[in-house]
């Protein structure tokens, strides 16, 4: 039976794309970099990972030698892999891995190399058992609870910029059929100022097991994202799952642009929840909530994400588990 598991099932590896200065991070190299070994050197201590970099010795000298990291060399446009990586499925007791066409968003951005980087993978036996899909579909846009759930936005599939021959039947039909989906659940609202992926899913709500869905609230009435949110919590009340909010930090800025900072964009790992934070008096808030949650299930480990926000993506967004 085709499955999409859940991100807390145990995984084989993270992939990663490493920061550099061929991207839009030229401005920020070193800043970047500092964050990007802080975070492979905590995931590394729990599981494996793959890092995707333009230059394996320079990536290499960040690093002790650790048998849980790996290198490869392939060219990229940008970090955020979760929105190109392959996405897995179970066939019974099998795993394949699904590669999605990527198109920068929407043609909003360069996308040529990232869109190769999963048969590159494949060609240097990295990964295995992979299906080329001819459907934009980014990783970050859906979330499952792993028993055929799938949560979504409607502003990002149904989006002409996607697969705009393609209505919401279609789209519905397409998901049934790559994932074996037993129900969607279509998000109206929540779209985030600063975003430029169109609502992914990854920044707004997302399943933290079966029955429970942890998502983006706005307490704050002057705060121009708080109708949005309302309204988006609204509709997950009509989902009869248990629902769990977790609060906007407070306005970030970057160039005089509001950024779509948000706890969402957290990361499962073997054993633990790495969770964004952004040097706000939210994190703690934050924090503790999750904490509460999972009753010492898993450690909760937080994250500084305050410099990944500034491309307006955080930790969720730059990695990708494979199982």
């Amino acid at each position: 039976m085709k499955r999409l598991p859940a991100q807390w099932e145990k995984q084989k590896r993270i992939l990663i794309t490493f920061p550099h200065i061929k991207s839009d991070w030229r401005k920020n190299i070193d800043e970047i970099t500092a964050s990007y070994v802080k975070i492979i050197d905590i995931i590394a201590n729990f599981e494996k990972i793959l890092i995707i970099c333009d230059n394996v010795s320079r990536v290499k000298k960040f690093f002790e030698k650790n048998k849980n990291i790996e290198f490869v060399k392939i060219k990229t446009n940008d970090t955020w892999i979760r929105d190109y990586a392959p996405i897995t499925i179970f066939k019974g007791k099998k795993k394949q891995l699904l590669n999605f066409r990527f198109n920068g968003w929407g043609a909003k951005f360069s996308h040529k190399y990232d869109n190769l980087v999963n048969k590159q993978l494949a060609k240097k036996k990295l990964i295995k058992n992979m299906k080329d899909i001819n459907f934009i579909l980014e990783g970050g846009s859906i979330d499952t609870n792993g028993k055929g759930v799938i949560l979504t936005t409607t502003n990002c599939l149904l989006n002409p910029n996607r697969n705009f021959y393609l209505n919401k039947k279609d789209i519905e039909q397409y998901l049934v059929k790559f994932f074996n989906a037993k129900k969607i659940l279509w998000l109206k609202y929540g779209k985030l100022l600063g975003d430029d992926t169109d609502s992914h899913i990854d920044t707004l709500a997302r399943f933290i097991d079966e029955n429970t869905i942890a998502y983006l609230k706005c307490y704050d009435k002057l705060d121009p994202n708080f109708k949005e949110l309302e309204k988006m919590e609204k509709e997950l009340k009509l989902f009869n799952y248990n629902i769990l909010p977790l609060p906007v930090p407070s306005p970030m800025k970057y160039r005089n642009n509001r950024l779509p900072a948000t706890y969402i964009n957290f990361l499962f790992i073997n054993n633990a929840m790495l969770v964004p934070i952004y040097n706000d008096p939210m994190d703690k808030i934050t924090l503790r909530i999750l904490k509460h949650h999972f009753k010492n299930s898993k450690e909760i480990i937080p994250i500084d994400c305050s410099t990944l926000i500034k491309q307006n993506g955080s930790l969720h967004c730059a990695t990708m588990q494979l199982f």
